[in-house]
């Protein structure tokens, strides 16, 4: 008889063939803090440290499959939802995840890879504001898609609270604001929880190159705690300490020619088997 489960995510988000971001580091991520890690692949890119020579985008409807498959045999505790680069995409997602507002969603609207490449096709932005930041409870982007989502620079912490405000207004239940691209020593990230208010996650700046995927292991990351039990203030306050540990311990490391990987597995968990209820 079963007695047990392990605490699931499922990841929908693009391949990269580099290891480091999409899919591969959300797996990493997921397994190296002790959860059980599904996938719905929506594009395969061609990908090293350097950048992005190519995309290759997955039909729709195999999208919207592989996500159904998984939610009714191992439903998951937590979603997160990277690269999704068309419009059509972005409606096959939304019309499957639709049935489980239960289901907590980290959405990591991404758009543009670490190298400067462009990740997402024109028009699908105004898509994903309109599906799928309504099913989501968190939003995380970094600073160059929080200027395109607000539509103004941002250059300081001032104009990063501005840029939320701004963003939350259209339709996010709670923001984080990834402060990494910002000048200085000090790494500033603003959470906008959906009941006002706004808090400060501070780290110092870690010197390296080593950061090509720390915003897909950051909100994996936020998933994970979030499907092993924790409020999502705390998974978030987590998640931050894990993908600085991450960078820390991956910082002199070579791997590649360009931006590197960060150290997922710098203190892995074990599978956790949770009682069931």
């Amino acid at each position: 008889m079963k007695t047990h489960r392990y605490p699931s995510v499922l990841t929908i988000a693009g391949s990269d063939s580099g290891g480091g971001a999409g899919i591969q580091g959300d797996l990493k991520t997921i397994s190296s803090l002790g959860c059980y890690a599904t996938t719905a692949i929506t594009a395969i890119t061609v990908q090293n440290t350097c950048g992005v020579t190519a995309i290759h985008s997955i039909p729709p409807e195999i999208v919207s499959g592989q996500i159904a498959s998984i939610m009714t045999d191992i439903l998951p505790d937590a979603i997160k939802i990277g690269m999704v680069h068309s419009v059509s995409l972005v409606n096959a997602i939304a019309a499957v995840l639709q049935f489980y507002p239960q289901t907590p969603i980290v959405l990591d609207p991404v758009m543009v890879a670490t190298s400067g490449d462009k990740l997402i096709e024109d028009h699908t932005l105004a898509a994903m504001k309109e599906k799928l930041f309504p099913l989501a409870r968190l939003i995380t982007p970094n600073l160059d898609e929080a200027s395109i989502l607000a539509g103004m620079k941002i250059n300081t912490v001032a104009e990063m609270h501005r840029a939320g405000y701004m963003i939350m207004e259209s339709g996010c239940k709670s923001l984080l604001l990834k402060g990494g691209h910002l000048q200085g020593n000090q790494l500033t990230s603003l959470y906008f929880s959906a009941d006002g208010t706004v808090e400060e996650f501070i780290s110092e700046r870690i010197d390296t190159n080593n950061t090509h995927g720390s915003g897909c292991t950051l909100s994996s990351a936020i998933a994970s705690f979030i499907a092993r039990g924790m409020r999502l203030k705390d998974a978030i306050a987590n998640a931050e300490i894990y993908v600085h540990q991450a960078i820390s311990s991956g910082a002199t490391v070579e791997t590649g020619q360009g931006n590197g990987p960060l150290n997922h597995f710098f203190k892995p968990l074990n599978l956790i088997i949770n009682e069931m209820v």
